[in-house]
């Protein structure tokens, strides 16, 4: 049922599936989690307000995730660590290998895109 919500076209047909999803919700009593989704989803659905190039980019955290896989990793080689400062070094030392390799340089976002909605957003309220 929640992925129906994200897999619509726009943001208008998002929220209207998603009303779709809690009326459903409540049909099957399950008031506890329609409530949730009725409250989470204009957070959720966030990314809808910006370019339809960046939207998959956006919902994304699948960077997060891989960062978290390959730390996870590291401490269990590791095992006990003496204290907590050395746990944040090496998590630290990951983070400087990222940010200096090709991994780190890859841009998902084209950010002339939103730097045009921008100034013509200015002009628009400049000329009112």
């Amino acid at each position: 049922m929640l992925k129906a919500i994200h897999a619509q076209e726009d943001r208008a047909s998002a929220e209207q599936k998603a009303a779709m999803v809690v009326d459903k919700l409540e049909s099957m009593r399950l008031s506890k989690a329609a409530a949730i989704v009725r409250e989470g989803v204009a957070e959720t659905l966030s990314y809808r307000a910006f370019p339809r190039e960046h939207q998959r980019c956006i919902k994304t955290n699948k960077p997060l995730e891989r960062l978290n896989r390959v730390v996870r990793r590291r401490t269990r080689v590791v095992g006990a660590f003496p204290d907590g400062q050395s746990a944040w070094m090496l998590v630290a030392a990951r983070l400087r290998h990222i940010a200096g390799t090709r991994w780190g340089f890859r841009r998902c976002l084209d950010m002339t895109r939103l730097t045009e909605m921008t100034t013509a957003t200015e002009q628009s309220m400049a000329a009112a």
